[in-house]
């Protein structure tokens, strides 16, 4: 029955993705609290989550390089103007 609930609340998650993808970072917390579930029960992971995951693992990534490239560059402008 567990097993059941988890999958019921997978299927949750995925509509959250379609219904608010700006809270990109709640949902990939959640589809990560939901495989370490069924790994607990030594379920398989279903493949298309554990993409998904890593899919948006590498979209943060990419965006936390972007957010500290943006910065040395606006700290190496400000240094050029002093």
């Amino acid at each position: 029955m567990a097993f059941e609930n988890t999958k019921a609340e997978i299927g949750m998650l995925l509509g959250a993705l379609q219904d608010a993808p700006e809270d990109r970072h709640e949902l990939y917390l959640r589809i990560m609290q939901k495989l370490n579930e069924l790994k607990a029960y030594g379920m398989p992971l279903p493949a298309d989550l554990v993409e998904l995951e890593h899919r948006l693992e590498r979209e943060f990534e990419a965006e936390q390089r972007n957010d500290r490239a943006e910065r040395r560059r606006k700290r190496a402008e400000r240094r050029d103007k002093e």
